[in-house]
């Protein structure tokens, strides 16, 4: 039985235990990175695939007779035909769950970033404004203080609950917003509500047609003036150029984003023009500590084993 990890590079596999993945199959084939033009060939006799961000289309599914499973090393599946796969079945198997910390702490560090505004006084330290200043502080960057403010969640999975607990240890009221898929749950609040009401939002939700691009001129309009925006989901619920009009007319007092809806962006990205203030941008990797990678590792290798019993 054959196994191939097209994109080990977004693991960094060397800082975690493969032993039970290389015991898991008879041979394994890594490769750091794979091309769309190397696929096909790289998988061609592999029984079991893994990757995090390769594309498995309908084409690359067809050129894969041998292929048995696909393991996809995240929670999303957007990458894989999934229609082709059932076609010729072909497993297809995904890991949740496991940034289940990693997620709601990277959220709550942006949180309070944006909140407190250090990383705007770390830099006016850095370039000697302190040390210039006539008092003993610096006060040119507005603070909000959380405890008792409206901590707004849109999507309220595992990820969504444990950023509300987070924000409830902060002394802050936590709303959360209606499904968008139907469900009528209690103590849930109308978007509209939210947006009013919220002093921060935190976007949870997946990114579907409900949701593509909710983050829109019309939502930024409707927020409380001065709120803070946070997401740690997927880019495209993000009007990304609305957003950046947004701050810059400061209508919102702050956004902190963990995705943008192209990765790696490219330099013109409307969100990397430096003019914007209060911007906080970070590199996909809310998810990224080595306890939460083992996780993901360890979800594969139980996705690999499972079907193997089965088989």
């Amino acid at each position: 039985m054959r196994g191939v990890f097209l994109d080990t590079l977004t693991m960094k596999l060397e800082e975690l235990d493969t032993s039970a993945l290389e015991k898991s199959l008879d041979h394994w084939d890594f490769y750091e990175t794979t091309a769309p033009e190397e696929t096909a060939a790289r998988i061609e006799d592999a029984d079991v695939v893994i990757t995090n961000k390769v594309v498995l289309d309908r084409e690359i599914i067809e050129k894969s007779p041998q292929l048995k499973l696909i393991c996809v090393c995240a929670t999303g599946t957007n990458n894989i035909d999934m229609e082709a796969a059932r076609e010729h079945n072909i497993a297809v198997r995904n890991v949740q769950g496991y940034a289940g910390a990693s997620v709601p702490q990277h959220t709550l560090a942006l949180i309070l970033a944006l909140a407190t505004r250090w990383h705007e006084y770390y830099a006016d330290v850095r370039s000697g404004r302190w040390t210039r200043s006539q008092i003993f502080c610096l006060l040119d960057h507005p603070v909000m203080e959380l405890a008792g403010k409206n901590l707004g969640i849109i999507g309220y999975g595992d990820l969504g609950q444990k950023v509300a607990q987070l924000g409830r240890a902060l002394d802050m009221n936590i709303l959360v917003a209606e499904s968008f898929v139907g469900h009528q749950q209690q103590d849930r609040v109308p978007l509209p509500q939210l947006l009013a009401d919220s002093d921060v939002i935190s976007l949870h939700c997946p990114l579907s047609e409900q949701t593509d691009r909710l983050v829109s001129k019309e939502f930024l309009a409707a927020m409380k003036p001065g709120a803070l925006l946070v997401n740690t989901a997927r880019g495209g619920l993000v009007d990304e150029q609305a957003l950046a009009d947004a701050l810059r007319s400061r209508q919102l007092g702050g956004a902190a984003l963990d995705v943008l809806s192209e990765e790696p962006p490219p330099a013109d990205h409307p969100l990397l023009a430096t003019d914007i203030p209060n911007l906080i941008i970070t590199p996909h990797n809310a998810w990224i500590s080595r306890d939460s990678r083992q996780r993901l590792l360890d979800g594969v290798v139980a996705n690999i084993r499972d079907w193997c019993s089965a088989a």
